[in-house]
């Protein structure tokens, strides 16, 4: 059986999605059966970084009775397969959160890996998909309003029992302004899954409508997504000469 995530923020804006499309890449990279599901139903985005803005069949429909979930996923190239929700805002109707837990019972049996993408902020959208969770991963940026909310999304998490695998930082560029590293560890008290640079490859990769780990693999953000996906399967990345280079001279 699987393992359900889901990636949670406690604002808009983090990399909660960008996140999670490149953590199921990477996770691909070690051979292993990945299905990331956009479960942040009013407005949701994992279709449109990935090119395909409108299915015939998506999770929406599933939670309203009107189709089977083996029917609402979608092979991508990158060998992940993609359960996406829809941007119609009448198929937001009569949808039921409480199907949604029957619903990753049968991706558990189809995927190593199942990544929620839940809707920001603390509302009941977010937290339904938290609530079916095996283990939480939230998404925050290195500043104090970011750090505050993702504390809220941690404690919230907390009282309904779930795991806490870690946080991604994202967005860092090391400025002075920053929070550093450390002083986020100390004021979430979860274990630092990975730290994401803000780099233009991400962007470029957005525009391309294909992950990170695809577009530019040998770019900061796809080795520290990499990383990341090394930590959840309990192996180590392969690092290529150039970079064990440079961090021989302390320059990575």
């Amino acid at each position: 059986m699987g393992k359900v995530y889901v990636i949670v923020s406690g604002k808009g804006g983090t990399g909660k999605t960008t996140s999670t499309i490149n953590l199921g890449a990477a996770l691909v990279k070690f051979k292993d059966d990945v299905t990331i599901v956009d479960a942040n139903l009013t407005t949701p985005n994992l279709s449109l970084y990935l090119g395909a803005p409108i299915v015939p069949v998506s999770l929406a429909h599933v939670l309203q009775k009107k189709a089977n979930i083996e029917d609402a996923i979608y092979e991508h190239h990158s060998g992940m397969k993609v359960v996406p929700s829809s941007l119609s805002l009448k198929d937001l109707k009569k949808i039921n959160y409480g199907l949604l837990a029957d619903t990753l019972k049968s991706l558990r049996k189809l995927s190593n890996h199942v990544i929620l993408d839940s809707a920001a902020g603390l509302g009941d959208e977010a937290i339904a998909p938290m609530s079916v969770a095996d283990e939480v991963i939230v998404v925050v940026n290195p500043n104090i309003l970011s750090v505050t909310d993702a504390l809220k999304t941690i404690k919230i998490a907390e009282e309904l029992n779930k795991k806490i695998r870690g946080v991604i930082i994202t967005r860092v560029t090391y400025d002075k302004s920053e929070m550093s590293i450390q002083s986020i560890q100390e004021m979430l008290e979860v274990p630092i899954l990975g730290v994401i640079p803000e780099d233009k490859a991400v962007h470029q990769s957005l525009s391309k409508r294909c992950p990170v780990i695809h577009s530019h693999p040998r770019s900061q953000a796809s080795r520290a997504y990499m990383d990341v996906a090394a930590k959840i399967v309990g192996k180590k990345r392969k690092k290529g000469f150039f970079e064990k280079f440079l961090r021989s001279l302390g320059l990575r």
